[in-house]
């Protein structure tokens, strides 16, 4: 028992020392972004900072890049470093004036995310044991469903959703919606949409999962008295969905990039922003850059939290950590 604790541990400290540089950066970015949603959402107005403005101003930045431009051309052929900085100070003075509200664009992509694959979670466990456990017609019903939701673009999905039917109107008249801190119809039609397609894929994850336990696990549980749903439900799912977290990994990181395909539904996430200032500022290149920087530092969180997830419920002989 001793080595096998020794190795999951060891396993826990090469996580995280091999990657010291992206745990300062992720701090970093996590650290900004709560202190803005506070500014932002709870902080009252006397207190707080208006929600578009910056916590630094752009100005001295924008500055210090025409000193180092200036440097640069005096220079001549040696002042390609000046240049290099300097360009790096004016794309952080193009940038610091979006923060604000790319900030919040990233609080309704994390909304999205999360509740997708939530909710998708609760769809995919169903799906998948009647996958592997159910009748002929189950099997096929579920079949259908994750092929169907599989082979059809997400984006075209969401269309569907949101123009081809009657569920925004439903939601639009609904009590409480847009009202507060609840979305408005644009959002739930998105989150449902996420829901759908990523019960599908979390469905298959999972199917693969509970196919990689024993079979004798079932026959031992039915053999001291569990009916056949106890026996899934006690015993396979438990030591199956540990199988799965490599797979939720994938979906996890999946889902918070394509989340911006709600932007084409006109949920005002983090893509949405970006674009929408870009098209004000004509500043492409700095806002889509560091929009990139921003899904980058979500899915570099979203690995790290589901690397200490696997780590966490890891178990001696039930998949690689463990061991």
């Amino acid at each position: 028992m001793g080595a096998e604790q020794s190795a999951v541990e060891e396993v826990r400290t090469t996580v995280d020392v091999d990657r010291p540089w992206a745990l300062a950066a992720v701090a970093v970015f996590w650290g900004w972004l709560l202190l803005r949603w506070t500014n932002d959402y709870l902080l009252p107005d006397s207190l707080a900072v208006p929600q578009d403005q910056p916590f630094v101003p752009a100005r001295p930045f924008t500055a210090t890049a025409e000193g180092l431009r200036g440097l640069a051309s005096d220079f001549g052929l040696f002042g390609l470093p000046f240049d290099l900085l300097a360009g790096a100070f004016g794309f952080a003075a193009g940038a610091i004036p979006s923060l604000p509200s790319l900030a919040r664009g990233a609080w309704l992509t994390i909304i999205l995310t999360v509740a997708g694959i939530a909710f998708g979670f609760v769809l995919a466990v169903p799906l998948s044991v009647a996958r592997v456990y159910g009748g002929r017609g189950l099997r096929w019903l579920s079949l259908s469903y994750t092929e169907l939701i599989r082979g059809t673009p997400l984006l075209a999905q969401l269309f569907v959703l949101y123009f081809g039917t009657s569920l925004t109107g439903v939601v639009r008249v609904l009590p409480g919606v847009g009202q507060g801190f609840v979305p408005g119809s644009a959002v739930i039609v998105a989150i449902l949409g996420f829901t759908l397609n990523s019960a599908a894929y979390q469905a298959e994850y999972i199917r693969s999962a509970l196919e990689s336990v024993d079979t004798g696990q079932l026959t031992a549980a039915r053999a001291i008295g569990l009916s056949k749903v106890e026996g899934i439900r006690y015993v396979v799912l438990p030591q199956g969905l540990r199988y799965a977290i490599p797979g939720w990994s994938n979906e996890l990181v999946y889902l918070i990039k394509y989340s911006s395909l709600a932007a084409f539904i006109t949920v005002r996430e983090l893509f949405f922003r970006t674009e929408e200032i870009a098209n004000a500022t004509f500043r492409y290149t700095e806002l889509f850059v560091l929009a990139a920087l921003f899904y980058l530092a979500l899915v570099v969180s979203a690995s790290m939290l589901m690397n200490r997830v696997e780590e966490r419920t890891a178990l001696p002989g039930i998949g690689g950590r463990g061991r």
